[in-house]
């Protein structure tokens, strides 16, 4: 909340790029608490729930808090979002206070060491592997959104609030559906989901000039991104149940992994030439890998499980 004052009020570009880091590297950090906190409240066969509920509020922000600040940037210039995350943050620490517990006496009984060598398992490993590939294609083109539909499909900027906001709504309706899905059977939900989100990202690449179609897509693939994305967290923290307090950072590492990485490859292809439709084909390209990684560390774990005995 401090560094988003100091934003709103500096003049300095440093130090409003300062406080744009401190910010990222707190919000990381509140995120993998939050994500161990949350799954510690519920029952142990309840991840995929108390996870999606989590990154519900992620997508809210997605909803209402992108556009919002998009709005509000356009109205009254860039400092009155700043205000704005300031002002919502008030209450959100006053709820913090009163609803989380305080103790965490289970957890603490775990040493670091044995929950580094529950991290080096390669159920988990793939899985957060896949979540950054994921993640990665979701925010590769959600941040290049606004040029998308602007430059490509030719819409008014008007129209950038309303798609941002139809993407998180579908990233709503997706991680709320796939938290009911993932904790019994996360498998098909995952193979399913990927395979849809990999066509879906190739029908935007080559749809995206067409207004109907963009509108459309941006909220079929914001709710299949997070139901996929969400379930993928969900199903590390089940592989790392053995070390509770760093699963939940591990698992956000891989998500703001995905998030940096997949907008910077997007970069990089629109520097490089290729327009503003080139970071719906790095999506698709990147669920693309995600698909085939997924495939053969499924296969390599059936190959390496023993026999089972005879019956």
């Amino acid at each position: 909340m401090v560094v988003h004052v100091v934003g709103a009020v500096t003049s300095d570009f440093s130090v409003l790029l300062v406080t744009r880091v401190v910010g990222a590297l707190a919000n990381a950090g509140f995120l993998a608490v939050a994500v161990v906190t949350a799954v510690g409240m519920v029952d142990a066969k309840a991840k995929g729930r108390a996870t999606s509920v989590l990154l519900g509020g992620v997508t809210v922000a997605c909803v209402a808090g992108v556009p919002g600040g998009a709005l509000l940037g356009q109205a009254w210039g860039w400092r009155s979002a700043f205000w704005a995350v300031v002002v919502l943050s008030v209450p959100a620490l006053f709820a913090i206070l009163r609803s989380v517990p305080g103790g965490v006496s289970d957890v603490a009984r775990v040493s670091v060491r044995q929950e580094v060598r529950a991290l080096r398992g390669p159920r988990l490993q793939l899985a957060l592997l896949l979540g950054a590939l994921v993640n990665g294609a979701t925010f590769c083109t959600f941040t290049y959104l606004a040029p998308v539909v602007t430059s490509v499909t030719g819409l008014g900027a008007a129209w950038v609030p309303v798609v941002l906001a139809l993407f998180g709504l579908g990233s709503f309706v997706g991680v709320s559906v796939g938290g009911r899905i993932a904790d019994v059977r996360p498998v098909p939900l995952l193979v399913v989901g990927g395979v849809a989100l990999l066509i879906g990202w190739n029908v935007f690449a080559l749809s995206a000039g067409n207004p109907v179609a963009a509108v459309v897509l941006a909220f079929v693939q914001g709710a299949l991104s997070f139901a996929v994305g969400s379930t993928l967290i969900s199903q590390a923290l089940y592989a790392a149940a053995d070390a509770p307090t760093l699963a939940g950072g591990f698992a956000t590492a891989a998500f703001n992994v995905g998030a940096a990485v997949g907008p910077w490859v997007g970069g990089v292809v629109i520097g490089a030439g290729f327009g503003y439709r080139s970071p719906l084909w790095v999506s698709a390209g990147l669920v693309g890998v995600a698909l085939a990684v997924g495939v053969t560390g499924r296969r390599s774990r059936a190959v390496a499980a023993p026999a089972s005995p005879p019956v």
